[in-house]
């Protein structure tokens, strides 16, 4: 008995609370506001929307004292007593990802505020207590996927981010488009996660361990006769996190899912899904399967091919007058930008310095975030009173909106690239950078000639928002929580347009 104790000590691991406190709140909170849901009137319910915020902004908060270095919990011990390797990590990799997370979850929870408070009383209302609860949930699940460091913890995250979305997409009631849209993106999803699963047993099969950093040293000592498996399960093993990323071919729910989810819920794909799928993405290669990289190195070259011509070619065709065409155009333009985001992963695998080339897609990711969700905000804004929300709607928006359509454009140029829009500008140049310095100038290439090809789509909605329409447009007063949302992301925009070097910066500091 004396004997086996320290084996037994070795398995008994302990938790820091402080490191994992921002998935653990918003958790929590998202409880607290199931449980009160069910003892508040319809006249008081509108107060759960803002606990959902406030404890979004705490979750949020709770990141400040995990600045002053790197925790680590739920860590497996040697029989000395020191660490041998850790289920969750809150390094600065973990920290950026998860203000970005939690943030983005807190814009939309106030568009949402919003979205709910004027579908009340209309047969297409939405039950706000397992709205709210479902977007606290999976934006745990979301901060919980960059601080996971084994597979089994990642692949519970990327469900527990996943599946109360696909409830989110399906929640309006007695709405065809919405149920068709969430069991398109519910499927499509199941296969992708069951591939991704094949492939974390692949893995483990070939190493015998699901930590990240034993696997990563595992996969250098590989016998011979077991190469081919542990190919196949680095290969698979990004599937599913491909998909989340909306990464060509696994883009196809996207349009579907954005123009059937509502609104604020599309804006929350757009940036949350992504987060959740390039943080996977990163941590399976360069931290797991650095000694894979002739594997996962090309496939995600191709990948950020494939989706950038994909996204932007389908944005390019889209029609002003057909219905949800805005909506539909941000989905496509969102493929296209996760094209530009996988490049940095994949130049990577060809580089010296793996930690600036993720930089690169970090501090891209940051920039589109704040502007994409601006742009989804703007888009709420107008289907307020044009709830089909065409291209062609936004004509002349400047003349009744002047704020609006002068913070949309910026959005839009942030997006394309160009002056006034200088923080997108830097970002792509950061993207250019890794490309080159990879040895992937083919794939720079191929990303000038998508940039030149999305200035098109970009500038032509630009312009509508300027262009005289006939008669006067009724003019609504903007519900505090939308122009709070709207705000937001112009000052971050205004405020890294100001400060372009600091994504160059970032750009070039090491997360891990």
């Amino acid at each position: 008995m004396t004997a086996a104790a320290p084996s037994v000590a070795s398995l008994v691991q302990s938790v820091d609370w402080l490191a994992i406190a921002p998935p653990t709140i918003a958790a929590v909170v998202g409880l607290v506001v199931l449980v009160a849901d069910l003892f508040l009137g319809e006249r008081r319910k509108a107060l759960l929307g803002w606990v959902s915020v406030a404890g979004l902004a705490a979750a949020a908060l709770a990141l400040l004292p995990l600045l002053d270095g790197d925790r680590s919990t739920f860590c497996l011990k040697t029989l000395k007593g020191e660490q041998a390797a850790c289920s969750y990590t809150a390094d600065h990799f973990t920290l950026v990802i998860q203000f970005l997370v939690l943030a983005g979850a807190l814009l939309t929870a106030l568009l949402s505020i919003t979205g709910i408070k004027d579908a009340k009383n209309t047969p297409r209302a939405l039950p706000e207590g397992e709205f709210w609860f479902l977007l606290l949930s999976s934006a745990a699940g979301a901060a919980l996927l960059p601080a996971s460091r084994d597979l089994a913890t990642l692949v519970v995250a990327l469900e527990v981010a996943s599946l109360p979305a696909f409830a989110l997409v399906g929640i309006k009631r007695d709405d065809r488009r919405s149920s068709e849209a969430a069991l398109k993106f519910f499927l499509s999803s199941v296969t992708a996660t069951a591939v991704t699963l094949l492939g974390v047993s692949f893995v483990y099969a070939t190493t015998g361990t699901l930590h990240l950093t034993r696997i990563a040293t595992a996969l250098t000592q590989v016998d011979g006769q077991f190469h081919t498996l542990a190919q196949a399960g680095v290969a698979l093993t990004l599937v599913g996190f491909a998909f989340k990323t909306a990464a060509a071919p696994f883009h196809f729910w996207v349009p579907d899912t954005y123009v059937g989810a509502p609104l604020p819920i599309a804006a929350y794909l757009s940036v949350i899904g992504k987060a959740v799928g390039f943080s996977g993405i990163i941590l399976v290669t360069v931290v797991a399967f650095p000694s894979y990289a002739d594997v996962w190195g090309p496939a995600l070259a191709a990948l950020a091919a494939l989706t950038m011509t994909v996204g932007n070619v389908a944005a390019l065709r889209q029609q002003a007058t057909r219905a949800y065409s805005a909506v539909r155009l941000l989905a496509w333009s969102s493929v296209g930008q996760a094209g530009y985001l996988l490049v940095p992963i994949a130049a990577a695998a060809y580089s010296k310095d793996a930690d600036k080339a993720i930089g690169s897609t970090v501090a891209y990711a940051l920039m589109y975030a704040a502007v994409n969700l601006g742009a989804f905000a703007v888009a709420a804004l107008v289907a307020r009173t044009k709830p089909l929300n065409r291209i062609s709607d936004y004509r002349g928006l400047y003349r009744s909106r002047p704020l609006a359509a002068l913070v949309l454009g910026f959005f839009l140029l942030c997006l394309a690239g160009l002056p006034p829009g200088i923080i997108g500008l830097f970002a792509k140049v950061t993207v250019f950078s890794a490309a080159v310095d990879a040895g992937l100038g083919w794939l720079a290439v191929v990303m000038a000639v998508n940039v030149v090809i999305a200035l098109y789509y970009y500038l032509q909605w630009t312009a509508t928002l300027f262009r005289s329409t006939e008669g006067e447009q009724a003019v609504q007063r903007i519900p505090a929580p939308l122009t709070a949302a709207i705000g937001l992301t112009a000052v971050i925009g205004v405020a890294l347009s100001g400060a372009p070097q600091m994504v160059l910066r970032f750009a070039s500091t090491g997360l891990f």
